[in-house]
């Protein structure tokens, strides 16, 4: 076989290496699905106690079906990219009108699933029923980029046509689950963006191209990333007596359906010239978005009538799922209190 010592090297170190991890120790559709859409973008340190909180709370794609929006939300707060677990609400209910339960079996299925691509979909597929497809992540794209000495961004259409190309010669078809699941580990744990001493104690030095011509702490190529945009917020928290205002966020913008304190999109020179009972200015950094927010706080007799907005008690507000940036700044409100 032309990839028999690399995959007889890489299946010893994973052997030796690999973390025991929940998703790893079950074949289950809904539960590896889970974690997959939970580790996207996500590191498996954070990742673990969100897919732990779901699991317990939804064993099955039932449950999690049968669940309100606003419930999944506020389990998914703080994980980011929220559009995830809307996009797992939406699927796990498409299952279940489908009849797919427990879990889809066919990639085709899988694939059609709101939030999933072709990468997620294999992944799930070579994971539970050990299916012949490629699982892509960032981890796979650097070891292949590295091992090829491959210098094409992978994140760009080309790129990710050159990359499955790779990933389809080199995949184990006889032990697909074990294959994806090692080259997975091996860029989590041995060969990651700083390499250090790793390139030494690499098992596949000798099969890798980027060690060989001495670019492997160069790869794998990303293309230019967009420009950061600025964003400027005010945010207004009206107290009156044990309650307070909140809204949910209905525009197809950041944190779309989460909960809200009314706000207003301002430019700088206003948010520089703002006064009043205020926090200090809180930055919060997205994936291409910088938000500078700044938030008041409105002592009132009475609410102010503000469409869209709804009267809770101010302990009420953990039941809401709110984003990260305004959980930072309840956390530095309570600090100051």
């Amino acid at each position: 076989m032309r990839n028999s010592l690399l995959y007889s090297r890489l299946y010893q170190w994973y052997e030796t290496n690999h973390r025991i991890l929940p998703w790893r120790e079950t074949q289950d559709g809904y539960r590896i699905w889970l974690s997959e859409i939970i580790l996207q973008q996500t590191r498996v340190a954070q990742g673990l106690d969100y897919y732990m909180r779901f699991v317990e709370r939804w064993p099955d794609i039932e449950s999690l079906a049968s669940a309100a929006e606003d419930e999944v939300l506020r389990e998914w707060q703080g994980l980011g990219y929220y559009s995830r677990a809307r996009n797992l609400h939406k699927a796990a209910q498409m299952v279940v009108e489908k009849g797919w339960s427990p879990f889809p079996t066919r990639f085709e299925d899988i694939r059609s699933l709101p939030g999933i691509g072709d990468y997620t979909a294999g992944a799930i597929a070579s994971f539970a029923y050990n299916q012949p497809y490629p699982a892509m992540d960032g981890n796979v794209y650097r070891v292949l980029a590295r091992l090829a000495d491959i210098d094409e961004p992978f994140d760009t259409t080309a790129g990710k046509k050159l990359f499955h190309q790779h990933m389809e010669r080199l995949l184990d078809r006889e032990h697909p689950r074990l294959f994806n699941s090692a080259i997975m580990e091996f860029g989590a744990l041995q060969c990651t963006p700083q390499l250090g001493d790793n390139c030494q104690t690499c098992p596949l030095q000798t099969q890798c191209l980027g060690f060989a011509h001495g670019t492997a702490e160069l790869l794998p190529v990303r293309k230019p990333r967009p420009k950061v945009r600025d964003r400027w917020f005010i945010y207004h928290i009206y107290i009156c007596g044990q309650n307070t205002l909140i809204m949910r966020r209905e525009d197809k913008d950041i944190w779309f359906h989460l909960y809200d304190f009314p706000y207003e999109e301002v430019t700088a020179e206003r948010m520089k010239g703002q006064r009043g009972e205020g926090l200090k200015e809180i930055t919060h950094v997205l994936s291409h978005q910088r938000i500078h927010a700044r938030y008041e706080v409105h002592r009132v007799q009475k609410m102010p009538d503000i469409a869209g907005t709804f009267v809770i008690r101010w302990e009420e507000l953990n039941d809401y799922a709110l984003s990260r940036l305004t959980l930072r700044a309840l956390d530095t409100l309570q600090h100051k209190a």
